[in-house]
């Protein structure tokens, strides 16, 4: 093991038991490939003490947006689907009438696919907005009620909460997972086939993706099972919820395979690297990050980190999951932490990791 190398391990070993992290893997390589790192500590799976490595298999949660981004901007390309079009040209009415109402106005027939890949179409989310009174369905996951949702679900629940804006309102963004959930139907719509065998068209097969797939609690994968997910110091359990994710947080894959799909996201490989130029216009959604199309752009301000602090743009998840570029370093991250309760710490973490492979 090379030095930098040995520094990122260290990094690595140095997070178990800090932070009610468990385990994690991380795969570092950079964009010349003279460094290729991939290293894991802690336990994947507590029941049998099976130790997490550097091929452990994980919830990639919502860096799945990054690929079914992907599949809209390939299919943009063979004009199968118009960025700019409302998304009732795709989806039936009866399906998205009344999803977003905004001060009595019912905006739902004027939501663009766009607005969907940039979160700013103002939909509210069914998965952490909470009804008045009420949980939200990322509160009862947490205390262990796992149940699927649909998409007619899902919009059933959004019909309930309200929007947080008009779509498309200047420098306006709202993180929801909705939003991935209809570009999901829109996707089967157009292409007349389920997600699982766009991501495995379209994403794996090109690539030679071995490991990466969409999660089907119904029909596990042979071989090792995803790595578990801790709640501070409790594992998670809703593999019913991780399975009805699909376009918008249910693929499984591995640290070394997000990397292939970050380098091909970021080269060309998948789709015009001419169209970058739309998707990084950025908004704010919360702090520190912005938002593009199916990307997250990340820098902290300098009174948060010592030294020249770098920039990142790729896609986290709930589950401490990340999948990122860092260009001032020329690298490509990505892994995970397993650790809802910690969501900050994938970015620091990559800035801990970047540093190491500087």
């Amino acid at each position: 093991m090379d030095s930098k190398a040995h520094k990122l391990q260290t990094v690595l070993e140095a997070q178990i038991g800090k932070g009610h992290i468990h385990n994690i893997v991380a795969a570092v390589q950079s964009h010349d490939r003279s460094l290729d790192f991939a290293g894991a500590a802690g336990v994947a799976d507590p029941q049998t003490g099976a130790a997490m490595t550097a091929d452990s298999p994980y919830f990639i949660a919502s860096v799945t947006k990054m690929y079914t981004a992907a599949i809209i901007l390939r299919l943009h390309e063979q004009k199968r689907v118009e960025l700019d079009a409302p998304i009732l040209e795709y989806l039936p009415a009866a399906l998205i009438q009344g999803i977003h109402v905004y001060k009595g106005v019912d905006y739902s027939s004027r939501l663009k696919v766009c607005q969907l890949l940039g979160q700013t179409s103002g939909l509210a989310d069914h998965e952490a907005d909470r009804p008045r009174g009420g949980k939200s369905v990322l509160d009862e996951l947490k205390a262990g009620q796992d149940r699927e949702i649909g998409t007619a679900e899902a919009l059933e629940i959004v019909r309930r909460l309200p929007a947080r804006f008009p779509p498309g309102a200047p420098g306006k963004a709202y993180y929801s997972n909705t939003n991935y959930r209809l570009l999901g139907d829109i996707i089967e719509t157009v292409t007349g086939k389920p997600m699982a065998a766009n991501f495995q068209e379209m994403i794996c097969a090109p690539l030679g993706l071995q490991q990466t797939y969409l999660f089907d609690w119904r029909a596990p994968r042979p071989g090792p099972a995803p790595a578990t997910i801790y709640l501070n110091d409790s594992p998670t359990n809703v593999p019913k919820y991780l399975a009805s994710n699909i376009s918008d947080g249910g693929l499984v894959s591995t640290a070394a395979e997000c990397v292939i799909f970050l380098r091909a996201f970021f080269e060309g490989q998948l789709f015009d690297q001419a169209l970058f130029e739309r998707m990084t216009r950025w908004n704010r959604i919360f702090f520190p990050l912005r938002y593009g199309y199916g990307l997250m752009y990340f820098k902290l301000p300098g009174f948060f980190w010592p030294g020249r602090l770098p920039e990142f743009s790729g896609h986290s998840g709930s589950t401490g999951s990340f999948a990122f570029t860092c260009p001032s370093r020329s690298l490509y991250l990505a892994g995970t932490v397993n650790q809802i309760a910690s969501p900050a710490k994938p970015f620091f973490l990559m800035m801990e990791l970047a540093g190491a492979a500087s």
